[in-house]
């Protein structure tokens, strides 16, 4: 299993697009949360790893929560979809793969922008755009040959975290969340941690993450950093924008 991380930042960042990757699964490419400039960041990081994919190429999305550093993209992802399919160029809706009570609060996010009220056309609905997947926690999915597991963390919104595993390998995907023990715990099954480090309460400050065991801190990849992040702060690793995880 590979993934290129696609962006690395928070919602105030001004160096950098917000956390997000790509993986290459094994029934094609997963696009973990959509953050603004979506676009331009897949292009950019694929690029740097050769892959050189774009939306039309991206049939599963996965949304943690419904910030707007982890979902904006979704406007300009769904439009630039519904543009391919009506010249037959990327026919299939694209798929997200979220928690009910994100899903249930999705369109209410997307809907002033999408659903074209009070133009000559016809309203649309969330399904014009995408198909929804429901993730249930602890109950495995499937997504692109890929298994899905998700768990929900202490966000101020509902937020999960992920386990996502091929047949060999298994990435654990923090996403936003305060320092939570149990939440380590869950995750520490994977081979490689993605795990988010900012300022508290609704972050993980990276005291927290510094006083874990060795062989655990080996496994965790920093992720959704400020900008003025100081690497001297830990001997645990941050992640780069481009840079390709395989597992």
């Amino acid at each position: 299993m590979r993934a290129v991380i696609l962006g690395v930042g928070d919602a105030f960042t001004r160096l950098h697009f917000g956390s997000s990757a790509l993986l290459d699964g094994p029934d094609g490419f997963v696009l973990l949360d959509c953050p603004d400039l979506i676009h331009r960041a897949i292009r950019e990081a694929t690029a740097r790893v050769g892959w050189r994919v774009d939306a039309s190429a991206i049939d599963d999305i996965i949304i943690t929560h419904l910030h707007g550093d982890h979902c904006n993209g979704l406007e300009s992802f769904g439009f630039a979809r519904k543009r391919k399919r009506a010249s037959d160029e990327a026919p299939t809706r694209p798929r997200i793969h979220t928690s009910r009570r994100a899903a249930d609060r999705l369109w209410e996010r997307l809907a002033p922008a999408m659903d074209a009220a009070g133009s000559a056309n016809p309203p649309r609905t969330l399904q014009n755009y995408f198909d929804v997947r429901v993730l249930e926690p602890q109950t495995p999915a499937a997504v692109a040959g890929l298994t899905v597991r998700c768990r929900f963390t202490n966000h101020p919104i509902p937020t999960i975290g992920l386990l996502i595993s091929d047949d060999q390998a298994t990435l654990g995907w923090s996403s936003d969340t305060p320092f939570d023990a149990a939440h380590i715990e869950w995750l520490s099954q994977a081979d490689v941690i993605v795990h988010e480090c900012n300022l508290g309460p609704p972050h993980t400050p990276i005291e927290s993450l510094n006083a874990l065991p060795d062989e655990l801190r080996a496994k965790i990849r920093l992720i959704h950093l400020p900008d003025d992040f100081d690497q001297s702060s830990t001997d645990i690793r941050s992640l780069r924008e481009g840079e390709l995880l395989e597992m």
